[in-house]
């Protein structure tokens, strides 16, 4: 049987034990007011950021929005369930402003992802938040290919690091893109047409798995760029009243990273999950009817699935983690509560109009960062 290529330690890699495991690493991250939102003044912002760069102060008011100025800004009416006087205090392992850039979201939330799959980790990378909130910009990018995204920023680092790399390790990249749609799986790589119902198996080698989902090896970023942009091409997507171009469904990129030595044929592998949730819908703001009812309530009971899976890892009570309740929640099982180290970035409006909305975003990355992982060296 061949050996494990050892593995460079970093501090806060040795800070944590297999049998503890890392907390997941919560990051909140507030997009820029839009043209309506800033022209609106109805009431006063609810968030206010503090400058430890960790912690924010939610406030709710009782003041009303004057519905007919509202009404010429958005063309959904107003939220009319905000609970008056909330007031409550976040903190995470970091909160970035919507003065913030892409590219210090990445320094701070990808560096050490990179690192942990070269020393042999699973990891993953989700994005969840409102329809609107910027998670798709986020993971998946924006139109324009001069500005980054993690996607494109952690496979670019990767193939620096094997290009930067003594010539005595091979390497191999294998990776997978997909989507689930009204709870079917749908591949990214392969012809729609033959790959939209694949089936999760479970086996003790393998752990959960995708059956018949295509693994392509790539050998340069560009490899990986093809293939996001036939997944952007195909990704289900809809117009909303919230969102004009909305994802309908949860995407999912998935990089293998095996390593071995020429010289003593020590291996060590990694798997990393980058993935762009579906929005978190209101369905009386989105307007929806018709198939985009259907699947907002498809989107919001995976998403339901999701928040009962961290209640559950997070009660002590708890006997039982139901990821079976949802295609989402069973392919990413060792994402969450099981052996990776993971990130979540919790996408958020700064506006007033939003404050239900960013409040349950909130409360859902407070729960999500007391989960622990289980990450060992594959």
């Amino acid at each position: 049987m061949a050996s494990k290529i050892p593995v460079k330690h970093d501090t806060d890699i040795d800070s944590f034990s297999s049998s503890n495991g890392p907390n997941v690493k919560v990051i909140a991250r507030f997009r820029p007011l839009d043209k309506a939102e800033s022209s609106f003044r109805g009431r006063p912002a609810s968030i206010q950021f503090l400058p430890d760069n960790s912690t924010l102060f939610f406030s709710s008011t009782e003041l009303k929005p004057d519905v007919a100025s509202l009404s010429k800004l958005r063309t959904y009416p107003p939220t009319s369930s905000a609970p008056g006087k909330t007031k409550a205090i976040f903190t995470f392992d970091r909160v970035f402003t919507p003065e913030s850039t892409q590219q210090e979201l990445f320094d701070y939330a990808l560096k050490d992802t990179v690192d942990d799959l070269f020393n042999g980790y699973n990891g993953c990378v989700l994005a969840y938040g409102q329809t609107g909130s910027g998670k798709t910009y986020t993971m998946m990018g924006p139109a324009s290919p001069e500005i980054s995204h993690a996607t494109n920023s952690n496979v670019e680092t990767i193939f620096k690091i094997i290009d930067n790399s003594p010539k005595d390790i091979q390497y191999k990249v294998q990776i997978s893109y997909m989507e689930i749609y009204q709870e079917k799986v749908r591949d990214f790589v392969s012809p729609p047409a033959s790959t939209y119902n694949l089936p999760i198996h479970e086996s003790s080698t393998k752990g959960v798995y995708v059956k018949d989902l295509t693994e392509m090896e790539a050998s340069s970023l560009e490899d990986v760029l093809s293939i996001m942009e036939t997944g952007a091409r195909l990704r289900s997507t809809g117009s909303t009243l919230m969102n004009l171009q909305s994802s309908r469904s949860h995407a999912i990129f998935s990089l293998k990273l095996s390593q071995r030595s020429l010289i003593t044929q020590a291996q060590k592998a990694g798997q990393l999950f980058l993935v762009d949730l579906a929005g978190s819908e209101n369905i009386k703001k989105t307007g929806a009817s018709g198939q985009a009812l259907q699947e907002s309530k498809l989107i919001n009971k995976s998403l339901s699935a999701l928040g009962n899976i961290i209640n559950s890892l997070t009660d002590p009570n708890s006997s039982h983690v139901p990821y079976r309740d949802s295609k989402l929640t069973r392919v990413l099982q060792e994402a969450i509560g099981g052996n990776s180290r993971t990130s979540l970035i919790i996408t958020c409006s700064p506006s007033s109009l939003d404050e239900v909305e960013t409040l349950t975003t909130l409360r859902f990355g407070s729960r999500a960062k007391k989960i622990r992982n289980k990450a060992i060296i594959n």
